[in-house]
Formats: C-alpha cells, structure tokens, sequence
C-alpha cells in the first residue's frame, strides 16, 4: 500500500472503524437525543418536581409551548431551504399591537389583519432573500424594525383584552384537549403532509439541499423561497394571536421576546440541520416541549430565568457542533 502524496498514513481499517462508530454514534444523537433529553428531563421533574404530573400542569405546559411549536415549525421549513428567520417574534408583536386596533370590527377580522400583516412581514423577508440577501441579515432588520413598528401601533402600551372569541382561541378546549395544542398539532400534520407529499415540499427540500442545482433543473427557487418565509410570517402572527388570546393583553414589548431563540433551538435540536435540506416536524415538535420543560423546571426549582437561557444555548451550541462532526467537517 503506498502512502497518499500529502504524507498523511493511509487510513487503517481499524482507524475507519473506529471513525465510523464516532459517526454513528453522532448521527444518533443528532437524530434522537432530543428524545432522550426530553425523557431525561421528565423523569427529573416526575422525582424532584412537586405537583408535576397533575392533569392541570401538563395541560398549563402543552398551553404554553403550543405558541412556540407554531413558529418552531414555520421556522424549520425556512432552515430547510437553508435560511433563517430571526422576525418571527417581531411578527408576534406586530400581530399583538393590531389586534385591539380592529377588534371594533369584530375578533374574526381584527384576526385577519394580523394574519395578513404576518404574512407582509414574510413577504418582505422572502423577497429580500429571494433577491440574493443573506437570510441571517434580512431578517435581523426586521427583528429591530418590527418591534419597533408593533409598538408605534400599540403607541407603547399595554393594552387589555376582553373579548370571548380570542379568550376561547388562547384558552378554550375541544373534548378537554387545549385548542391551542389542537392548533400546533394541526399546523405540524399539515406541514408534514407537505414535505411529504406535495411538489412544493420536494422544491423546498432541493433548495436547502443543493440551490444552483435546484436552478439548473429549473426549479422556481425564488418563489420557493418566498413562499416559505410567507408561511413562517403567517405562523408567527399566529402564534401572536393565541398569546394575546391567552393573556388577555396585547404587549407589544414582550409578545414573541427571543421566541427565535427558542424556536431555532428546538428546530437544531429536534434534527434539522442548519444546512438545510432535511426537516423534521416530530423532532421539532420534541424540541420545542423540550425548550418549554426547561424553563418550567428552571421556574418550579427558584432559579433565574437566566439560567433557562443559557441552557438553551449550551443546547443549541452542542446541536450545531453534533451536526458539524457528523457533516465530517
């Protein structure tokens, strides 16, 4: 066997076994940690925890993640074409500060308006992105102006709500089940029926895979593109609607705060590569209960709300770096 010009030695079989059990290994945890930490974290909470396992407080947790679910998901369609979506809680706010603007008109298009506002948010960030601006950078504009224009609308105050259809949208069951969950999960079929069955699915896939490939094959990439940033914006005006519902309050200064962060972490955890080209909508839907768990035990146990944060990006980090060794880079 002669040596390779560089002078490295030749890889040994040995050594490429010992390469490819580190690589599975990696990959498995790429894939499945999230489970295992959400198990891992369960159990803690079932022990150390008082009270946890009441029918009240896991309702009050699949209530409260259920917002963050909605945009983890729009947010993992985005990083499957390879871009990202730092607006979203921007776009939670701005969807906070209209609705008691049009609520004289009724809650049904108080609710159409935030909606389409999400959507012109998305619109904007699609197109920019579409036209060759980094996403990363596109959309950090909007993080900043977005708050900014949510609490223009708002005139920067708070604003209570008592309205029955938006209390019943944050707060009201279907067969005991929290319509908000019923919402997420309702959110996370149709997104896997997309990826799985329809055009548009494949097209974003392609995208994230191989981008000047997808072009060459005459791909519409930039309506693509576009299309996906739309969906993230409508699914994050969403998720503002049923937290001003559940609160009972649109504020505009702290609707959607760093829900990107958590958003992103639950999409890196739950196994969607940051690369793009790969999704997945039940490791996502894991990593955003996941997200919320933590900051439910990190409360119950008297810590700082700090604490959370920094656990999530001790998360995050490690996700991205697993991603990176299994990418072999």
């Amino acid at each position: 066997m002669t040596e390779p010009l560089s002078g490295t030695p030749a890889p040994t079989p040995t050594r490429m076994a010992g390469r490819t059990g580190a690589a599975g290994r990696v990959t498995w945890l790429s894939d499945y940690g999230v489970y295992l930490a959400l198990g891992v974290l369960l159990s803690f909470n079932l022990v150390f925890t008082p009270n946890f396992a009441t029918v009240a407080n896991l309702r009050l947790q699949l209530v409260q993640v259920a917002p963050v679910a909605i945009v983890a998901l729009g947010m993992a369609l985005v990083i499957g074409t390879g871009g990202i979506d730092l607006s979203v809680g921007s776009t939670m706010a701005i969807a906070a500060a209209l609705l008691p603007l049009y609520l004289g008109y009724g809650p049904w298009p108080a609710i159409a308006v935030a909606v389409l506002a999400g959507a012109a948010v998305g619109l904007v960030n699609g197109g920019l992105v579409a036209y060759g601006i980094q996403p990363i950078v596109a959309t950090l504009g909007l993080l900043v102006a977005g708050r900014g224009v949510a609490l223009v609308l708002a005139d920067g105050r708070l604003v209570e709500i008592f309205d029955p259809t938006l209390a019943a949208i944050g707060g009201g069951q279907v067969l005991g089940v929290p319509l908000a969950v019923l919402m997420a999960l309702t959110v996370a079929a149709a997104a896997g029926f997309v990826l799985r069955r329809a055009a548009f699915g494949r097209r974003l896939l392609a995208v994230g895979g191989n981008r000047p490939a997808a072009l060459l094959a005459g791909l519409p990439v930039r309506r693509t593109l576009v299309t996906v940033y739309v969906i993230s914006g409508v699914l994050a005006a969403m998720a503002g609607v049923l937290t001003t519902g559940r609160q009972s309050a649109s504020d505009p200064s702290f609707t959607g705060l760093l829900i990107e962060l958590s958003a992103i972490t639950a999409v890196v955890v739950g196994g969607t590569p940051l690369a793009g080209g790969r999704v997945r909508i039940l490791g996502t839907l894991m990593g955003a209960l996941l997200m919320q768990l933590i900051i439910a035990t990190v409360i119950q146990h008297d810590l700082h709300d700090s604490t959370a944060r920094m656990i999530q990006a001790a998360i995050i980090v490690a996700a991205v770096y697993a991603q990176r060794d299994r990418s072999g880079t």
